[in-house]
């Protein structure tokens, strides 16, 4: 009896170990086929998603989402969407006055297809668990490329300083001009620079940061200090040696009398030690005349008309009319030898009231006033006209912030004592001899010399870029032709102009 109770407990041991064991082995085998399940998926995701032709879910470029899209509706798409919340411009503000970078000037741009390019390749790699792993994380937290923002760094620069130019507070480098008999030095003053290179970024993000519109960028600024007043730089300028005035015919060739200028340097830096703070310094110059000038050589040494442009003027003004004829009695006749550099301000002199100078309507600040020689800038305008069409070479030269009335867009220069001046350089193999007038209602600029065989009829074609309702964007260039042909032309400027 004892022994049948124990093989009856050992045969029930043994039921229960086996039933155990089947359980586990079925257990395993479940385990076993959903890691079938799951590997085989796996291996159908990875596939399926090497070979997808669209942008896997989760995906947005800018906010905007591109899941299952093909690369050219992601591209079609978030152009689109771009587009329609991107403006025209960025508006800064420095003090009470605006001013605006045009977007499409500066090239800037967002880089859309590298853009989608990234978001087609995702959980693209060819790697089957680096893919897998990035698949699920985009799939559970989403991602959001932001596309890269690419413009024309030189056009930023370029565009940055002509603003800096129009500031309200411009910095003054120290000058000189002569009055007669006196050298005039003008003390330089202290003006505002923009601080490109901490602007830039500001203009890029806010540019990035498609919502820019709503805002304004305060310019950010620092104080510019101008140079000394070199003294024996300005004595090396000016020193000349009298040298009398002739021609020759065969060859023909022009050269020019010079007046012998002189003054005292060290007298002259003793009266400026003493004074630093003074706007401007006089000094007297000892003038030795030659016993020919050019004026004495006659129509013969500068034979043939180059060049000649006019623009109207209101007569009723008078006071603006005289400040006409003063700036082009300051030009008239004057003579500039091949490869010379002609300065308007340096030639013309300071606008001051005892130089006879009348307060008339300038571009200031960003507006319309009231300024001493107001109306000079009519004149500087006339002879760049004059100049391009004799085929001079453009040394400075910019353009106003407002269309003047006197001339189109395109074909103004504007200059403002100290800071802003319009330089050419003859690049004729011959001298040329301005002759200004201002009279009836016109002001007229001649360019006599002598032509060659190779001239053509040259004046300024502008083409308008861009226009809306506060900016006007035109290009200029140089028109070449012959018989009425246009033979060439040659890029002059990009000019950016504020509208009323």
């Amino acid at each position: 009896m004892p022994d049948f109770e124990i093989f009856r407990g050992n045969t029930k041991t043994l039921l229960k170990n086996f039933k155990h064991d089947n359980i586990i082995f079925v257990y395993l085998i479940l385990v076993a086929i959903v890691i079938g399940i799951i590997i085989a998926s796996s291996i159908m995701f990875y596939l399926n998603q090497q070979n997808s032709e669209v942008i896997q879910s989760g995906v947005f470029i800018k906010g905007i989402n591109v899941s299952g899209l093909t690369k050219q509706e992601a591209t079609d798409l978030v152009t689109t969407e771009i587009t329609s919340q991107m403006h025209d411009h960025i508006e800064l503000t420095y003090k009470n006055y605006n001013y605006y970078v045009e977007i499409e000037q500066i090239g800037a741009k967002f880089d859309i297809e590298a853009s989608v390019n990234y978001a087609y390749n995702l959980a693209k790699t060819g790697n089957f668990f680096s893919d897998l792993k990035q698949y699920i994380s985009i799939l559970m937290t989403n991602i959001d490329i932001e596309p890269i923002l690419v413009y024309n760094d030189e056009a930023l620069t370029s565009y940055l300083e002509i603003i800096e130019t129009n500031l309200p507070d411009q910095l003054q480098q120290y000058g000189y001009y002569i009055d007669e008999n006196d050298l005039i030095i003008t003390n330089g003053v202290n003006g505002a620079g923009i601080k490109i290179d901490e602007l830039k970024p500001m203009i890029l993000d806010a540019i990035q940061d498609i919502s820019y519109s709503k805002s304004y960028i305060q310019i950010p600024t620092y104080t510019k200090y101008p140079e000394p007043i070199n003294v024996d730089a300005i004595h090396d300028d000016i020193y000349r040696e009298a040298e009398n005035a002739y021609f020759t015919t065969e060859p023909y060739a022009v050269f020019a009398d010079v007046i012998g200028v002189d003054f005292d340097v060290e007298k002259a830096k003793s009266i400026i030690e003493e004074n630093p703070e003074l706007e401007e310094y006089k000094i007297s110059l000892d003038y030795t005349n030659p016993e020919i000038t050019v004026n004495d050589l006659g129509k013969e040494a500068f034979p043939d008309l180059l060049a000649s442009y006019s623009t109207k003027y209101a007569t009723s003004n008078v006071d603006r009319t005289t400040n006409l004829r003063l700036a082009a009695s300051k030009i008239d006749g004057k003579v500039v030898m091949p490869g010379e550099i002609f300065s308007y301000n340096k030639v013309v002199g300071k606008r001051t009231i005892a130089a006879g100078y009348k307060e008339a309507a300038i571009y200031q600040d960003g507006g319309v006033t009231n300024g001493l020689g107001g109306g000079i800038c009519q004149i500087s305008t006339t002879l760049y006209n004059a100049v391009i069409a004799a085929n001079m070479e453009i040394e400075t030269r910019r353009n106003h912030m407002f269309v003047p009335s006197y001339s189109d867009a395109g074909k103004d220069a504007t200059v403002v004592w100290g800071s802003t001046d319009f330089k050419f350089k003859n690049r004729r193999e011959y001298p040329i001899k301005i002759e200004a007038s201002v009279s009836g209602g016109v002001a007229r600029i001649n360019i006599y010399g002598l032509l060659t065989n190779d001239e053509y009829d040259i004046s300024i074609d502008t083409k308008t870029v861009k226009s809306t309702d506060k900016t006007l964007v035109v290009e200029s260039y140089r028109a070449y032709r012959r018989n009425g042909e246009l033979i060439k032309r040659d890029k002059l400027y990009t000019d950016t102009y504020k509208k009323h």
